[in-house]
């Protein structure tokens, strides 16, 4: 690979020397395979990960070894490559899976690196490199039928949004990710991936392997054997601390775990990049996963909430379940989940039924009509009422021994009905009816002479909420009656 991104870029996978036989992925000989013990979230693909660092052969200078550190970011030789590979399954039913790309990361000769990525083609035969980024419609076969997922293949301007020099550029390749065990496919070996790199001499210095045990270690969100607090801590890690440090573009919390939980301003730490409209949000909140901002981040597909920001379209279900149980067994007093509002806002004819939902039992519940934050001196829900006006409606849960939900909040339009406004008219043989409605709704004219057959006669996109209904044709007719209806 060129020692810089300014260098000519192999166009195709093959060209890069990262692999022998590209449609069978068969690696060149000096790629080493890893594993990590807390993955970063890629929209639920799996991959395979090797990384090579240049040298000929042991033994290894210092300028041909990896600067091992025990805690924090190694480093390492202008001209490694890491290589990371996604497949997606694309029938959750039998299990086949799709290649989608290979990426390659590479320390340049300048202390930085560029990313490139390689798009595998369909029949993959070879992977193309990409010059932009780019999203594309996968359809995924599951037991209902088949869903699409949208998958995002990132620029090389966008590989260094994450890839950030406050995080050493390189992610992942460090003691607590690859302090685990790993089956080497290349001989069948089974050994701690820190041992056997350091039995390779590719450390600088070389560590005391009787200290591995000790060193610190991520835990996936699988293991059970592992806390709720290291099990998250490992997942904030992972796919927050990237961004989430001293010096790093997400402010708020240091999520790197050798940083003491204490010292991370995560546990009530106070936010600096919005609240998402909920009272007293912090950036995790004991026993109350709605003000909990970390959380709902993580749990949003909202472009102007959701983090990780970029290549993101599905929700991590399972690290939203770790979470939620790790906020809820810190000490604290359990927050009410908040009502329900149905309908839950909208555009309506003069008046519209509003009901609230308890989803607690036993709580009061609470609402103002003009966006403000509820209390106990609110109006008090006692069942449906109707709603004749305009109104933006919160409602909050309250119930003695728990801290009172965040509000519920839906936005109501009341507007008049449509109608005729006036009786209509002839111009050049043609009947025109004035009507006052929505703009943007869509409207047909019927008419009718013996009120039991009723014909459709024109349709109408209203470009404003005053316009007209014509037929042309009811010059035919002694006389007729007409009707407008509203599309929904």
């Amino acid at each position: 690979m060129p020692q810089t991104f300014a260098g000519s870029m192999p166009l195709l996978l093959s060209q890069t020397g990262a692999f022998t036989n590209t449609p069978g992925l068969g690696t060149a000989g000096s790629l080493i395979p890893y594993v990590v013990n807390s993955p970063l979230w890629s929209d639920a693909a799996a991959k395979s990960r090797w990384f090579v660092v240049p040298n000929n052969g042991a033994p290894f200078t210092p300028g041909e070894q990896i600067g091992f550190a025990t805690n924090g970011e190694w480093s390492f030789p202008a001209g490694t490559v890491f290589v990371k590979h996604f497949e997606l399954v694309t029938n959750e039913v039998t299990g086949d899976k799709r290649r989608l790309e290979t990426r390659l990361l590479v320390r340049d000769a300048v202390g930085a690196v560029y990313g490139v990525t390689y798009k595998w083609r369909d029949d993959n035969s070879e992977a193309d490199l990409l010059t932009t980024g780019l999203d594309e419609n996968i359809a995924i076969t599951n037991n209902s039928g088949v869903r699409t997922q949208v998958w995002h293949y990132p620029s090389s301007t966008q590989c260094l949004e994450c890839h950030t020099a406050a995080a050493g550029y390189v992610l992942g390749v460090k003691t607590r990710q690859l302090n685990g065990n790993l089956t080497y496919p290349g001989t069948g070996v089974f050994d701690n991936q820190l041992r056997t790199l350091n039995r390779i001499g590719i450390f600088n210095p070389a560590i005391n392997e009787s200290a591995i045990a000790g060193y610190a270690k991520l835990s996936s969100l699988t293991n059970l054997a592992a806390s709720l607090e290291e099990r998250s801590r490992s997942y904030l890690d992972a796919n927050c601390a990237q961004c989430h440090r001293p010096g790093g573009s997400g402010p708020g919390f240091d999520g790197r775990y050798d940083t003491p939980l204490a010292s991370q301003n995560i546990i009530n730490g106070i936010l600096t990049k919005g609240d998402l409209g909920y009272d007293n949000a912090r950036v995790v909140v004991p026993k109350d996963i709605w003000r909990s901002i970390l959380y709902q981040r993580s749990a949003s597909l909202d472009s102007t909430v959701k983090m990780p920001p970029l290549a993101r379209n599905l929700v991590d279900t399972n690290a939203m379940s770790v979470l939620t149980d790790w906020i809820n067994s810190l000490d604290g007093i359990r927050a009410l989940a908040p009502p329900t509002i149905a309908p839950n806002g909208g555009v309506f004819q003069s008046s519209v039924s509003i009901s609230l939902q308890s989803t607690n039992g036993g709580d009061d519940l609470y609402f103002t009509l003009d966006g403000s934050l509820p209390n106990t001196n609110s109006f008090h829900y006692g069942g449906p009422f109707d709603l004749t006006s305009n109104a933006t409606i919160r409602a909050n849960a309250f119930k003695t021994g728990f801290i009172n939900s965040v509000a519920a909040t839906a936005q109501f339009t009341l507007r008049p009905p449509f109608q005729f406004t006036s009786g209509g008219f002839f111009t050049n043989d043609t009947f025109q009816i004035p009507v006052s409605g929505l703009a943007g709704k869509t409207y047909y004219l019927q008419a009718t002479t013996n009120f039991i057959n009723w014909v459709s006669l024109s349709t109408n996109a209203a470009p404003s909420d005053s316009f007209y209904l014509v037929d042309p044709n009811a010059t035919n007719f002694m006389y007729r009656f007409y009707r407008a209806v509203e599309l929904p």
